[in-house]
């Protein structure tokens, strides 16, 4: 076990000896659960064991569909309680929220409609501090990262040739509603900084950051030249959030921590591969925050597999990225983000 893993898991289990001179931990758990873990034998009870290992606090859900006319933050409610955990859930539709601390008052800020993506929101009391905590799913649609890799980013066709004219892919980009999704967060978020609260986002963007698509990596990964000023985190990253894995490992070289498709040892490839002749390996699922004297970012990490899917092979990542191995079935094809702070009282 490498340095950097080790440290991460001293964290995760709490055996920091400045925990009660820096105050609280905060654990934000961002976890796409591929529709509730029903495609992997035994999906929604691994779903309650990570949730329960990780400790996390606030967790953001995608890919909620209540399948059967079921309430899916009912059963995971529910679920957490006979093993002796408390959370607090309201219904939702595609985005969802889990909390540790009661839940004020939840809403849709951006409804999902015709399965073109959402943000859901919650209100949150911890111990009277207000957070407005954020989860969001967003378009598949025009899914404009598979251009340069000679695929359709709606169809998933193989096209004739990569494209890589930087006017194209941002238009393609700017077809999906991903743009307007974050543009009503931003807006609807910059309401409770007003009032002093803490403010989270964590979601599955389908789109990744220009973080990431940088000209040291412009020829790797079937990025084709391509060096890209992806919209959102640029837009997020304008109005004041950072981004917690990049906050941390800000290279995307040595830590690219990618969260998508991941290596489900427990799913035939077939179905966890969307361009089967390409290096689709991206970065995906984020937790972003606005900054605040009473947070400081400790640790972040990458929950699930270590390996990702490329050009139709199970691809084990060897390079520096923090990973929390799954504890036994893991139950989704992307990868979870774990972030840890810590968090001071009033």
């Amino acid at each position: 076990m490498n340095k950097v893993c080790l440290l991460f898991l001293l964290v995760l289990i709490g055996v920091s000896c400045k925990e009660k001179k820096e105050g609280e931990e905060l654990r934000v758990l961002q976890f796409n659960i591929w529709q509730e873990g029903t495609q992997v034998e035994d999906g929604y009870n691994a779903i309650i064991n990570e949730i329960i290992r990780t400790k996390a606090d606030l967790i953001a859900l995608s890919e909620v569909r209540n399948y059967n006319e079921t309430n899916l933050a009912t059963r995971l409610v529910n679920s957490l309680k006979e093993k002796g955990f408390t959370y607090y859930a309201l219904k939702s539709q595609d985005s969802g929220i889990l909390s540790r601390y009661p839940i004020t008052k939840q809403e849709a800020i951006y409804p999902v409609k015709n399965d073109q993506g959402s943000i859901t929101k919650a209100l949150i009391d911890k111990n009277g501090t207000m957070i407005a905590f954020y989860s969001a799913h967003l378009d598949y649609r025009n899914c404009a990262l598979y251009l340069p890799r000679a695929y359709d980013g709606t169809t998933w066709k193989k096209l004739e040739a990569p494209v890589t004219d930087l006017n194209a892919i941002r238009e393609n980009n700017l077809a999906s509603k991903r743009d307007d999704a974050i543009r009503a967060f931003i807006a609807d978020a910059a309401k409770e900084i007003e009032k002093g609260r803490l403010v989270f986002l964590g979601g599955d963007f389908n789109e990744p950051s220009h973080r990431d698509w940088v000209q040291e990596n412009k020829n790797k990964y079937d990025h084709n030249g391509v060096v890209m000023n992806w919209h959102n985190t640029v837009a997020l990253e304008k109005a004041g959030y950072l981004d917690t894995y990049r906050e941390i490992y800000p290279n995307p070289i040595s830590h690219p921590g990618f969260t998508y498709p991941a290596d489900n040892p427990l799913v035939e490839i077939k179905k966890l591969a969307w361009s089967p002749e390409a290096d689709d390996r991206d970065r995906i699922d984020f937790i972003f925050y606005q900054p605040d004297v009473k947070l400081k970012l400790k640790a972040v990490a990458i929950l699930g597999p270590n390996g990702s899917i490329a050009r139709n092979k199970r691809i084990p990542e060897l390079l520096q990225d923090p990973f929390i191995k799954p504890l036994g079935v893991w139950p989704t094809d992307h990868k979870a983000v774990l972030a840890i702070f810590n968090w001071k009282k009033n």
